[in-house]
């Protein structure tokens, strides 16, 4: 009898694991997220002089248009121009409505 309880013990921990390694996230659709972040900010109307790295954090509205909520740069240009070219953009497949989305980005020099 000892022997069969731990046979479960252990066939319910082994089950347990494989439904805790099974990830759902959304690589897919978040990356997918970030190139149309990319395409939208192609190409920008004024010269870059330093490489940097920028944190943009978003989040979508009831009909599916983005919602830039920080801009993570302290160049006044570069945030003016990344609300500009994202705010109120409809994506082909938005994210959730109301999660706020990290995308970092690195905008180089020209």
């Amino acid at each position: 009898m000892r022997k069969f309880k731990l046979l479960a013990f252990a066939f319910v921990i082994g089950t347990a694991s494989l439904f805790a390694m099974n990830s759902t996230t959304l690589v897919g659709p978040e990356n997918q997220m970030r190139n149309e972040l990319v395409k939208l900010l192609q190409t920008p109307d004024f010269t870059i002089t330093s490489e940097m790295n920028v944190v943009i954090k978003f989040t979508f509205n009831s009909e599916g248009e983005i919602v830039v909520l920080c801009a993570g740069c302290k160049d006044r240009e570069i945030i003016d121009y990344i609300r500009e070219n994202l705010n109120h953009k409809k994506f082909k497949n938005p994210g959730e409505r109301d999660k706020i989305y990290t995308v970092p980005l690195k905008i180089k020099a020209a």
